[in-house]
């Protein structure tokens, strides 16, 4: 049985969104791009949650952390690599991670905790990649960096400490739209696939018409006048953004058939859950193998704040264990 929706924040997220508000935190599309991007976020939420809760605010321990730069078409990228803790010098699985931000804001360094934790539950080396924002950099040249790494990563992971057969794609909400997208690219361009796609709240549908549209209109940290506005920053016309690419819920049948299995986590109180949902069904429809998790009384950005919600530990851990399935350590 799902879990019963609450309609409104556990006492958890309810704090976050509490220091959020004392933050002075605006709704996004009332700024510029650029006031958003230096505006508190929900990582400075999360580290005053903790420190009004006299906890530290110290990062989870990992191996190691360090940034390489690749080479795509369209420039060079910092690619920052997680190794979880207790790892070693061994061959890791990877999972190349793409932050979140509607292509407009966020970093990687705003993304910290979700690969500290993704790397220690499952074992895997996270790339975390650094990709260009809009609109100085307009789409889809944030897809051909992503798609210029994850290439790299299933042709060359050995030389970052990874394995090359058990490379995977994953992200957050903008990120879990380029997830989606590394394996439509490799599919139209025959390149080569990744083994699993973990997708958090993804965006994969450019209209605000489905129910959770309509019911979080003033949400924070997202609510539904935010998505146009991204798009109004990233997308350059609109034969990008009606692409299957830029919309993959509308992708044709055809395209999404022999992807790879995929996870999706979703949270109640986000205005793209309605649309994860549905690309949740269209995937299965097509034969992907999809694990689906609802989270009720969290909003997105939840994923990465396992520090103060349990929910964002239990989601990371149900994403790692499909991910740790899809490097030989269990079955779909």
């Amino acid at each position: 049985m799902p879990p019963m929706p609450m309609g409104k924040p556990d006492p958890q997220m309810k704090a976050v969104l509490q220091s959020l508000k004392e933050l002075g935190t605006k709704p996004i599309h009332t700024l510029d791009y650029k006031q958003a991007r230096v505006q508190p976020g929900p990582p400075d939420a999360v580290k005053r949650t903790l420190e009004k809760m006299g906890k530290p605010t110290t990062p989870e321990v990992v191996d190691s952390v360090r940034d390489v730069k690749v080479d795509t078409p369209k420039g060079a990228v910092t690619v920052r690599l997680y190794r979880p803790a207790g790892s070693g010098t061994k061959k890791l699985p990877v999972l190349v991670y793409f932050h979140g931000g509607g292509f407009v804001i966020a970093s990687v360094t705003a993304y910290d905790s979700s690969c500290r934790a993704l790397a220690n539950a499952s074992g895997a080396l996270v790339a975390a990649v650094g990709y260009s924002l809009a609109p100085e950099h307009k789409l889809p040249i944030a897809h051909e960096q992503c798609y210029a790494v994850t290439q790299a990563m299933l042709n060359g992971a050995e030389k970052y400490g990874g394995d090359s057969s058990k490379v995977a794609v994953g992200g957050e909400s903008a990120g879990g739209n380029l997830t989606v997208d590394m394996c439509l690219m490799a599919k139209m361009r025959g390149g080569k696939m990744p083994v699993y796609q973990l997708m958090v709240y993804p965006f994969v549908n450019g209209k605000t018409i489905y129910p959770s549209h309509k019911k979080f209109v003033k949400q924070a940290p997202l609510g539904t006048p935010d998505i146009p506005w991204f798009l109004k920053y990233a997308v350059p016309n609109k034969k990008v953004g009606n692409s299957a690419l830029g919309q993959p819920l509308y992708a044709p049948d055809s395209m999404l058939k022999g992807l790879p299995p995929a996870t999706i986590v979703a949270a109640e109180l986000d205005p793209l859950m309605s649309e994860g949902l549905m690309f949740a069904k269209k995937l299965e429809k097509n034969g992907v193998k999809v694990r689906y998790k609802l989270y009720p009384g969290v909003t997105h950005e939840f994923f990465g704040m396992g520090a103060v919600v349990d929910k964002a530990k239990d989601a990371v851990k149900f994403g790692a264990d499909g991910l740790k399935m899809s490097f030989g350590m269990g079955e779909m």
